[in-house]
């Protein structure tokens, strides 16, 4: 997993990306960067400049730090998932595990722990990117199996305009949690392993380790019991993986 891919010009090209980190040296060395992969790029330097731009218009990703003064990532993300499911990639640094773990739990879609390859980051940015993609169903090569309404007992699943409703009330979820659900309700009954929910949610030159999926499911978990205190269609498989049960 760790073999990073050729890249690919010209994909996502103009898409605007917003960094948000207190230390000038990674926004400008992180802008160039990504300006010359073609990106578009906003960078701010504490939680609250970047919020306030973003209730005028969000960016279709954002790169969070998450310490930061004035607001830091982890009120950001919470303000911006109040409104908005657009990817979020967290920044952290090697003491930061509770922080990285909460952080998904809250609805970021991924972490890359400083000091960090800048190549790393643009390829997690573009794996992001793709699978918000084939999630709108406006990536070239999306089968047409994965674009179609997905009924699974009291689930509904609509990859076209990224919703997702159990028993009939709206449940909101990011890129992420939205293709592991998806992953895992497309064969009920069938269980699938934490490497397997990896390929789903990452690319094959990400690599993240089962504690980032684990956090994901709970999250996952928690959203839909925030609709129906009973929900219990993921069944964890301890040692194994998840398993979706249609109910």
């Amino acid at each position: 997993r760790s073999h990073l891919k050729p890249r690919v010009q010209g994909t996502h090209s103009m898409s605007k990306i917003a960094l948000v980190d207190d230390d000038r040296n990674i926004l400008t060395s992180v802008a160039i960067t990504l300006e010359a992969e073609g990106f578009e790029v906003e960078t701010y330097n504490d939680g609250q400049a970047a919020l306030d731009a973003f209730n005028k218009k969000m960016p279709d990703m954002a790169v969070f730090d998450i310490k930061m003064p004035r607001m830091d990532g982890m009120d950001l993300l919470q303000r911006v998932r109040q409104k908005s499911k657009m990817p979020v990639i967290f920044l952290t640094s090697k003491d930061d595990e509770i922080d990285e773990v909460l952080g998904l739990r809250m609805g970021a879609d991924d972490y890359v722990k400083k000091p960090f390859s800048q190549r790393l980051l643009v390829e997690r940015i573009r794996a992001l990117l793709r699978r918000q993609d084939a999630i709108s169903g406006d990536a070239s090569g999306v089968e047409v199996e994965e674009t179609k309404l997905m009924v699974r007992g009291n689930l509904s699943m609509d990859p076209l305009r990224h919703s997702v409703s159990w028993k009939g009330l709206d449940v909101s979820l990011t890129v992420t949690e939205f293709l592991l659900l998806q992953a895992l309700a497309q064969r009920p009954g069938f269980v699938k392993s934490r490497d397997q929910l990896m390929d789903v949610a990452y690319d094959d030159q990400v690599y993240v380790d089962d504690r980032t999926i684990d956090s994901h499911i709970k999250r996952l978990r928690k959203k839909m019991r925030m609709v129906d205190n009973d929900f219990s269609a993921i069944e964890t498989l301890y040692g194994i993986g998840y398993r979706y049960n249609e109910e």
